[in-house]
């Protein structure tokens, strides 16, 4: 079986947190609605859209969520349209694609973008074609749910015992256990340490750098 390294994208790949913050604070107050403090924002990062709007308004009803959602949808775009979208990958990141695509890893996303983001984000950083399965909130139920995981392996060819999910939050590495796949955290995101072992991660590494090394002895 092909071996399987599953990236998440906003808080693993890249830091989008600023672009978040933004776009849900617009959204909010779009709705006259006061936003949630920057910290409850990060912590939603990697849920689907209506779901993150369901943590963040837990009293509020289908209606509002899926408004807050769109809401979300269009002020973000805006941003991008202004270009005040800034998406850097984090240090060392290319590189480790890089290594692991040599190694013979076979490399994907799992991630709560919509399609269109992910592809903008992957365009803009030229790191497109490294990817042979890409995951969105746009057809999957929202992590933790397996289904995106599922499908990348069916994909890739891989198992879930050739399957590594690489990501910074709590759902990341529920979704990883769900699948039967490997969980492998990463401090550098938006979730502690302590959060990602207890949903499930075997490690957390402190630095992409570590990530190519720490694959091989998983699968």
């Amino acid at each position: 079986m092909n071996r399987l390294a599953l990236f998440d994208c906003d808080g693993t790949l890249v830091d989008s947190q600023a672009n978040i913050c933004r776009a849900m604070e617009g959204a909010f107050g779009g709705a006259g609605l006061a936003a949630p403090d920057r910290a409850a924002i990060r912590r939603i990062v990697g849920l689907n859209l209506v779901e993150a709007m369901r943590v963040l308004v837990p009293d509020g009803d289908g209606a509002l969520h899926l408004r807050l959602a769109d809401d979300y949808k269009r002020v973000f775009q805006g941003l991008r349209h202004d270009g005040l979208v800034e998406e850097p990958l984090f240090d060392g990141i290319a590189e480790v694609l890089t290594a692991l695509a040599d190694a013979g890893w076979l490399l994907g996303v799992a991630t709560g973008k919509s399609d269109r983001g992910l592809a903008l984000c992957l365009e803009h950083h030229g790191i497109a074609s490294a990817f042979v399965t890409l995951q969105t909130a746009d057809r999957h139920p929202s992590k933790p749910h397996p289904a995106m995981a599922a499908l990348a392996m069916a994909e890739a060819g891989a198992s879930p015992e050739t399957t590594v999910m690489i990501g910074d939050t709590s759902f990341d590495m529920l979704m990883a256990k769900a699948a039967g796949a490997h969980a492998v955290g990463v401090d550098w995101g938006y979730h502690d340490a302590a959060e990602l072992i207890a949903a499930g991660a075997g490690v957390v590494l402190a630095s992409p750098a570590a990530l190519p090394t720490h694959l091989e002895t998983l699968a």
